[in-house]
Order: C-alpha cells, then sequence, then structure tokens
C-alpha cells in the first residue's frame, strides 16, 4: 500500500511546490490537497513530474448534494474541479456530499445518486473518479448527512459507474461504524482511496486505539492496490512524524 501525505495537515504553512519537493525527499511518492483554487496549475503540474511526487487527490469546490436544487452548481463544480484535475495530474476528486437537510433521509440518498448519476457524462470526458466521503458526527461534522460507509457503498453499487468510489476513512469510521476491516476487504470494489488517523485525537496512527500494522496487512492482503492518506494532526515534529510513519507502515 502506498502512503500519501495531504499537504494541509502537514505543510499548509509552505509554498505548495516546496512542499512536494519535501515529501519526495522524505521518501514519499504520492500527497493530496483539498482545495485547489489558490493554486498555479501549471507549476504544480510541473513540479509533479520533477519531484515524482504523484498529486493523487484533491475535492471539488461544491458539496451540495443532498438537496436537488444545488444540484446544478455541484455540476458545474465537478466540471470545473475535473479540468483541474487534468491538468495537475490527479486521478481522484473528493466531494463531501453535503449537510442533512432534515428530509427524510431516503429524499436525500436518492438526490446525491441523481447527482452522481448526473455526473457521469464529466467524468467519462475527464477519465477523473469523484469519491464522496463518510465522515463522523460525533467529534468533527456533526449535522453532516452521509456517515454512514455501508450507505456510501449502496450508493456507489447503485449508481453503478466505474469512476464512481468512496474514500473511506478508519478515522471517521472507527468512530461510527467500527468493523474496520471487514468493512473495507468486503468492498474494495466500491473503495478508490483510504485516509486514516489515529482515534482518539486525530493523531499520529500509532497513538490511537486502533493497530494500523493489523489493518493495513488485513487489506494489502485482500488485494487493495490503492494508496493511503496519512490524514492526521501530528504532535510531534511533522518531519519527525512522517519519517516514523514511514518506518512503522511504509513497508
Amino acid at each position: 500500500m502506498r502512503l500519501c501525505v495531504p499537504v494541509p495537515c502537514f505543510f499548509n504553512d509552505r509554498e505548495f511546490v516546496k512542499a512536494l519537493e519535501t515529501i519526495g525527499s522524505l521518501g514519499y511518492d504520492a500527497a493530496e490537497t483539498y482545495v485547489w483554487k489558490h493554486l498555479d496549475l501549471d507549476e504544480v503540474g510541473a513540479a509533479v513530474k520533477s519531484t515524482g511526487v504523484e498529486l493523487l487527490s484533491m475535492c471539488t469546490t461544491e458539496f451540495r448534494m443532498t438537496s436537488p436544487e444545488h444540484r446544478d452548481l455541484w455540476l458545474a463544480g465537478l466540471k470545473e474541479s475535473c479540468a483541474a484535475a487534468k491538468k495537475m495530474g490527479v486521478s481522484k476528486l473528493i466531494t463531501q456530499v453535503g449537510n442533512d437537510t432534515g428530509e427524510e433521509r431516503q429524499y436525500q440518498h436518492d438526490s446525491i445518486v441523481a447527482a452522481l448519476k448526473a455526473a457521469k457524462p464529466i467524468l467519462d470526458d475527464s477519465g477523473v473518479t469523484i469519491m464522496i466521503e463518510p465522515l463522523n458526527l460525533y467529534v468533527d461534522h456533526p449535522g453532516y448527512y452521509l456517515w454512514s460507509a455501508v450507505e456510501g457503498f449502496d450508493i456507489v453499487r447503485e449508481v453503478d459507474h466505474p469512476l464512481v468510489k468512496v474514500v473511506y476513512d478508519i478515522y471517521h469510521q472507527q468512530i461510527m461504524e467500527g468493523n474496520i476491516i471487514p468493512n473495507v476487504t468486503n468492498n474494495l470494489d466500491c473503495i478508490a482511496h483510504l485516509h486514516s488517523a489515529g482515534h482518539p485525537g486525530r493523531h499520529e496512527l500509532q497513538f490511537g486505539e486502533s493497530d494500523y500494522n493489523v489493518i493495513f496487512k488485513a487489506i494489502d492482503k485482500a488485494g487493495y492496490k490503492g494508496a493511503c492518506g496519512l490524514e492526521y494532526s501530528p504532535t510531534m515534529d511533522r518531519i519527525e512524524s512522517l519519517k516514523i510513519a514511514k518506518e512503522l507502515y511504509g513497508k
């Protein structure tokens, strides 16, 4: 499994290209980011080639999928984000689905499915994968709609398109559903990317209640070929933290 460094978690105070250079110098070959609008797309695309650090994923500009009235805005944001992704060599986009609107959950579920089905021409044209993200309600995202990865898998199967997947965040799902290894290994067809952090605290993986060595070994054995983002807030020097993460989990 490739380990992936989210730039905002570790180098939010550093110019983006310099951050990619630092990530490469630490022996990582993959990074990701969230907001892309402030980036010089040509400059980042060139840095990806020169550093050998692939920019695996970033976020769309619009997250409101639970209400049909915002669908056109979400689709426009997706189209714009796909074009930016292509310029930088990014193969995956993360989209949150938006907050619970108070409507019946089936209504909101169906709205998400409809938005993703409407996105098929954009995805086919760009070749970029869109990933919906289940998040926890108890610590970080109160009011968010999609807290269940299991529902996320159901949505992906309803949409039934090879470029529509889930980003499975082990930290969020440890809080909400647990059952991490079976939920990942039995649904690899729906998962395009992983995120990780130690719980509680969202810090280094080795400081939480989950044994990531066991988790990663099981996921690798199941045939997962993607990457896992180290989406945590370091408690130690950030360079040292990334060095230790690579030593512990980058085998």
